[in-house]
């Protein structure tokens, strides 16, 4: 697999508190991989240094190295804006602007960072951006309802297309899942197995089952720390770490 990200010596602090410590670890292009853990070990904000969103917290900060393709995301002359632009994110609840219509929440990052295009080729990323998110047979009809009409999955993957409509090459998913339904959830890991064709892919998730579904590699996280990184399917039945034999057979976690 060739890596499309490379993590090196990465720890993150909210004000003292050292919530991610020293992770040094790859995300493989074209490919799914999962981070687990128990509650308040760091996975979410493991993911938001990729794209430089932990240090819009006051107090936070980063140290350690973000490499895509091979230029450090913290780099001095580096705009995280742009950085955001590559790296997209679908976040836990979904959140779709509340009154704006479909249409205008697929576009509404495009607008946000200037981009000036007129209606049709606008008309084309919104209706490339549902496709991908497997949305737009569902809404073609009714792009101009409010995002917040649809239910919470479709409200989900209406995030989903939000996030792709600005052609990101990474896409990092905080626990899309959780405030879905059974249903819900089946389509949205679907799309992770279609998306992955395209995108390098980082989800995060509580749920062990679901990373032994859709991902390829899997990261255990305890307490800041990377315990164990590898195979998911390797990691998941015959762990190298007891710390992860103990969380994946429920002894702790």
């Amino acid at each position: 697999m060739i890596n499309k990200i490379e993590i090196e010596n990465l720890n993150a602090w909210f004000g003292q508190n050292h919530v991610v410590r020293d992770v040094t670890m790859p995300i493989a292009d074209r490919s799914v991989t999962a981070v687990i853990g128990p509650s308040g070990c760091g996975k979410s904000t493991l993911i938001r240094c990729l794209n430089r969103m932990h240090e819009v917290v006051p107090g936070a900060r980063v140290e350690g190295s973000v490499l895509l393709d091979g230029e450090d995301v913290y780099g001095r002359d580096v705009d995280p804006v742009s950085i955001r632009a590559k790296v997209g994110m679908v976040f836990q609840r979904p959140n779709p602007f509340p009154t704006a219509s479909i249409f205008d929440n697929v576009v509404a990052g495009l607008r946000l960072n200037g981009t000036r295009m007129r209606r049709s080729d606008l008309s084309e990323i919104v209706e490339r951006g549902l496709r991908q998110a497997a949305l737009w047979e569902e809404v073609k009809d009714s792009l101009g309802k409010p995002g917040v009409s649809l239910s919470g999955g479709q409200q989900q993957r209406l995030c989903i297309a939000r996030a792709l409509a600005i052609e990101p090459e990474v896409l990092l998913m905080d626990e899309p899942c959780s405030a879905l339904d059974p249903i819900a959830t089946t389509k949205i890991e679907e799309l992770v197995h279609q998306l992955k064709n395209r995108y390098a892919i980082v989800i995060v998730t509580h749920n062990m089952q679901q990373a032994a579904r859709v991902s390829d590699r899997t990261a255990f996280l305890y307490l800041g720390e990377l315990i164990e990184f590898g195979d998911t399917e390797t990691l998941f039945t015959n762990p190298s770490k007891r710390e992860t034999d103990d969380y994946i057979t429920g002894r702790f976690g």
